[in-house]
């Protein structure tokens, strides 16, 4: 029997060896969020795995054993869903959560299926060893995993949510984890923790009762004959990667299944385009570069505030990088470069960039820290507010808020990071803390992943607590039977002290009736 084992144990080393078969999919459509799954994807690839991408951005030069299907149009419909994110900045708490379980909940999902592309892959009979999908609002796309008859991995294209924890029963006490919809940070005071723990019931109940009904109902109609349910297909996450690194934002309690990867997408940094290095070479009293990321469109910004910058921007002796989508603006200052794309990766790690001016998305403040730049905050939406406020807290930003830019706010909040050392003194010792590690994050991510595979779903990764209903997770039948045996002991000994009372009492009465 041993020697049979062995035999059987060596003969899946052997196919793993040639590779597996892994099905990337990454259709949530933001590029941001593309560089993180592609990332994973390409790492894979480089390992000797066969990789599929289901994904809106192709890669012009993919490594080997490496396969592309476009999500052709998904780009296109995202942004005629949300034309102008700007005009969010000043949204409720509630109006986000509307907007993201109800208006966004569903349309990744149903965009998906609908592909001709992913109908034909549906169809076409393949198998994968394993399937690796975006955690962003996408749960009955992971039913891909059950119809291919492979292992479920996932990825957050930020850190840990209840989108997460819920896959994998991992705790996520409001007393010191706050929501990603909040600008708290770990340590929080008594009305923070108040407020944190009512929008993280608000979060679950919405999450719970409108997003995972609407995918349920998803899941059920594209996979009619599906060997799981939705539920046991949700259960059955092998492992989930998160875009986070403890040094970056705060400790935090996990499941083994939960694996920090984060930073995945800057391993690599490309030799800069000839006119961007160039002008990179020349800043001899250092840079500025500022993006407002994927989603934002530097472009749409209040002509009124776009010219703030431009103003500030032409009096200063640094030279300004800006990511912008309309290069045909005219009498640009000489050391200001706009481009509708750049780099930003590879700018960063430029010794003469001294400041990012960033909207607080997490790949760029992780690239930000990772190679030692202090930034200045200007969020809109989602994570950001939080992400800007751990850099002010920290002491490695400053934040400047959008509807308060003008030229004399813009020019305060450069000088103050460019001229107090400290800024960027407390994001290079981040850098150094970020860097300290035992594998990068692409060895980490290929170990784990390869180890699911190895051990065929690694059961042994996954916590019992995803077996549990939400009354037994949280002890509420423990504690109503506990509050009830307590109710009933008391009640016992508060009859019994009743009755012996009425008995001495009675006692007593005889006792001065004979006395009598």
């Amino acid at each position: 029997m041993l020697v049979k084992r062995l035999l059987l144990g060596a003969v899946w080393l052997l196919s793993l060896s040639e590779g597996a078969r892994i099905l990337g999919v990454i259709p949530t459509g933001g590029r941001s969020h593309h560089i993180v799954g592609v990332s994973y994807m390409k790492a894979l690839a480089e390992a000797g795995h066969d990789v599929t991408v289901l994904g809106a951005y192709p890669e012009k030069n993919p490594p080997k054993n490496y396969r592309d299907i476009e999500l052709t149009g998904i780009v296109e419909a995202l942004f005629a869903i949300f034309e102008n994110l700007f005009q969010i900045k000043d949204a409720t708490i509630f109006d986000n959560l509307i907007l993201t379980y109800r208006d966004f909940g569903s349309f990744t999902s149903e965009f998906t299926f609908n592909h001709p592309n992913v109908q034909r892959l549906l169809n076409s009979g393949e198998t994968f060893d394993a399937v690796i999908v975006e955690t962003f609002l996408t749960e009955a796309i992971y039913g891909m995993a059950q119809h291919f008859n492979a292992s479920l991995i996932t990825y957050s294209p930020f850190g840990s949510s209840v989108w997460t924890t819920e896959l994998t029963g991992t705790p996520a006490p409001s007393s010191h984890v706050p929501s990603w919809m909040l600008e708290y940070l770990d340590r929080m005071t008594f009305r923070e923790r108040l407020w944190n723990t009512v929008i993280d019931w608000l979060n679950r109940a919405m999450y719970r009762g409108i997003h995972l009904r609407t995918q349920r109902q998803i899941y059920e109609r594209v996979f009619p004959n599906a060997r799981i349910s939705f539920d046991e297909q949700m259960r059955s996450v092998s492992l989930v990667l998160l875009n986070d690194h403890f040094t970056l934002g705060s400790a935090r309690p996990y499941q083994p299944n939960m694996i920090e990867v984060g930073g995945i997408q800057i391993e690599t940094v490309e030799p800069l385009p000839a006119d961007v290095k160039k002008f990179l070479d020349g800043a001899t009293d250092g840079a500025i570069y500022f993006s407002m990321g994927s989603y934002l469109k530097s472009k749409d910004l209040p002509v009124e505030k776009r010219n703030a910058f431009i103003k500030v921007f032409s009096g200063l002796k640094q030279r300004v990088l800006w990511k912008f989508e309309d290069e045909s603006i005219p009498n640009l200052p000489e050391n200001l470069m706009i481009k509708a794309w750049m780099p930003q990766n590879d700018i960063l790690a430029h010794p003469n960039v001294r400041v990012f001016i960033t909207h607080g998305g997490l790949l760029g403040s992780t690239e930000a820290l990772y190679h030692g730049k202090p930034v200045i905050g200007i969020p809109i939406f989602g994570d950001q507010m939080m992400n800007v406020q751990r850099a002010v807290r920290t002491g490695y930003g400053v934040l400047l808020d959008l509807n308060d830019v003008t030229e004399k706010t813009v020019q305060r909040a450069i000088d103050e990071v460019l001229d107090n050392p400290s800024y960027a003194e407390k994001a290079q010792l981040i850098s150094k803390r970020y860097r300290d590690k035992p594998m990068t994050p692409k060895e980490t991510a290929v170990y784990w992943i390869e180890y699911v595979i190895r051990h065929q779903g690694a059961p042994q990764l996954r916590s019992p607590a995803v077996e549990l209903t939400v009354l037994e997770y949280n002890l509420v039948d423990v504690y109503l039977t506990l509050a009830g045996i307590f109710c009933s002991i008391v009640a016992i000994c508060y009859w019994t002290v009743k009755r012996m009372k009425r008995m001495i009492h009675t006692y007593w009465l005889e006792y001065n009736k004979k006395r009598d």
